[in-house]
């Protein structure tokens, strides 16, 4: 880019900012930084990254020490520990619903707003989680959660997009994702904690202090953005969306359960079915819920397809390798716990490295080179067997989530490098939706080739070589992403990663 037109690019987005002009232009995902004494921009993409990373934080430590808690949880409720699948599967089911009407809430409302509202009604059903005394009542309040939930994801990125400079976006991911990662590894050592020495109750109440927090911080820090023009209501795009996406994020979920295979494939193919009559929905209509016309846009087609296929990978390990260590391995949970959060610190070691190698060697090859470096990482999985050293199983474990959390970095800043600004809320929700979906067909499909393994065998427990074939199998379709990532241009993202710039603005 040039100094004039960087120049003329800084001027029209602090005209945005500060509501001169409507953001239309389609020059940046973002409004400039707000100058400071000395003509230097402000540096502020950490701070707005780490307010939304609060909740991303609280979302993701409830997740994993609520799974600690279900036996104990079942015994209160006087129930057996597989009907506490109910209560995972209504916050998916809430997922699966409004995720895709939250960009145009955002739009509506001001995405400040919707914010803050969502981790409110996150806040509020872990309140309620925490006072159920049945199990019909955890199932509605993990509703409420999920209500909150498939806003925060969606419109915490939306907010980001909106506050960021273009070429500070890499950097502002990588700042995103970092709490989001603790969560994972402080979640299960917390959670059994809280389960061995206090009530389950607590589980909950932890997300007050950080949802409290983190209402604050957005109040004090985050700038209320909105689109244009409020969007139509879409009332039969929300109900067949609805339809599909509960359907097939249910039949997926389901069909990692044994016995379940008939309602499971049922519920596929009603989704599937609700799925058809949305796209002929979609094509008749100018705004619909969820925009199809996004995937016209190259990077965003690229980036959603290719992501799609690598988080079958993403999604299938976390059923898989506890699954392995503890029936294959014969370990505790615990010691099974211990090893498996090696991905997440991988993950978190990656954050420091990826904007610097996103800039030096563009997005293009390190797309390519990464998602051949983690199928090959994610393979070697398949090879684990109880005479592995703890620390080489660690090791590999450690470099899975180092390359699969780069390949996720750049897949999630590379897909709105040519979103227009009035287009933004649609893109996040339309790549939150399939982020949600693919990550529950990877446990899907995980689950598939496990049980097939058994069924060729005899077998009523899966082996150590029906988890290798399962293991091969997800990371096979995963390497499918390279094909896509080769047709990316080679300058895509260029401006993002700060190639475009030349380092001037440092």
């Amino acid at each position: 880019m040039t100094g004039p037109r960087r120049r003329r690019l800084a001027s029209i987005n602090s005209e945005v900012r500060d509501g001169i002009v409507p953001a239309a232009d389609g020059l940046s995902l973002a409004p400039r930084p707000e100058p400071v004494a000395g003509g230097e921009p402000r540096r502020n993409y950490r701070t707005v990254a780490l307010i939304i990373a609060t909740a991303l934080f609280m979302e993701q430590m409830d997740a994993t020490i609520l799974a600690t808690a279900l036996p104990t949880m079942a015994r209160d409720f006087g129930v057996p520990a597989t009907h506490l699948s109910s209560a995972l599967t209504s916050y998916l089911l809430a997922l699966a619903v409004f995720i895709p009407a939250s960009g145009r809430m955002a739009d509506r409302f001001g995405s400040k707003t919707v914010f803050r509202l969502a981790i409110l009604l996150f806040l509020a059903g872990s309140i309620l989680c925490g006072q159920a005394h049945s199990l019909t009542l955890l199932i509605a309040a993990r509703f409420i959660q999920g209500i909150g939930g498939a806003m925060m994801i969606p419109i915490g990125r939306l907010v980001l997009l909106r506050s960021v400079a273009k070429e500070d976006m890499v950097q502002a991911m990588s700042w995103l994702i970092i709490p989001a990662l603790i969560g994972p590894i402080v979640g299960p050592p917390l959670g059994g904690f809280i389960v061995t020495y206090l009530d389950w109750r607590w589980i909950f109440y932890l997300n007050l202090p950080v949802g409290i927090l983190g209402v604050i911080l957005v109040t004090r820090f985050i700038g209320q953005v909105r689109g244009d023009r409020a969007p139509r209501p879409d009332g039969v795009g929300f109900l067949l969306s609805g339809l599909s996406l509960g359907g097939l994020l249910f039949g997926f979920e389901m069909s990692s359960r044994s016995g379940e295979l008939r309602p499971a494939l049922a519920l596929i193919g009603l989704g599937a079915a609700a799925g058809v009559l949305y796209i002929r929905h979609a094509h008749r209509r100018a705004d619909p819920i969820l925009d199809l016309g996004l995937m016209r846009i190259p990077t965003f087609r690229l980036s959603v397809i290719a992501g799609s296929l690598t988080r079958i990978t993403q999604g299938a390990q976390p059923f898989l390798l506890p699954l392995m260590m503890q029936l294959g391995f014969g370990m505790s949970a615990a010691a099974s716990g211990s090893i498996t959060i090696a991905g997440a610190i991988g993950s978190l070691g990656m954050k420091w490295l990826a904007p610097g190698v996103l800039k030096r060697f563009g997005f293009r090859n390190c797309l390519v080179i990464n998602s051949v470096v983690s199928s090959v990482a994610y393979a070697a999985c398949g090879l684990f067997r109880p005479g592995w050293p703890v620390a080489a199983i660690f090791g590999v474990l450690t470099a899975c989530g180092f390359f699969m959390s780069f390949q996720f970095t750049a897949y999630n800043t590379i897909a709105y490098d040519e979103i227009p600004p009035d287009k933004m809320s649609s893109a996040t929700s339309f790549y939150a939706t399939f982020q949600q979906l693919t990550l529950s067909l990877g446990i899907c499909m995980g689950a598939g080739v496990l049980h097939l393994g058994m069924l060729a065998r005899g077998g009523a427990t899966p082996s150590l070589w029906d988890f290798s074939l399962a293991f091969w199998g997800v990371t096979a379709v995963s390497a499918l992403a390279t094909i896509w990532n080769l047709k990316l241009s080679p300058t895509a993202g260029a401006e993002l990663s700060g190639q475009a710039v030349g380092g001037a603005e440092e």
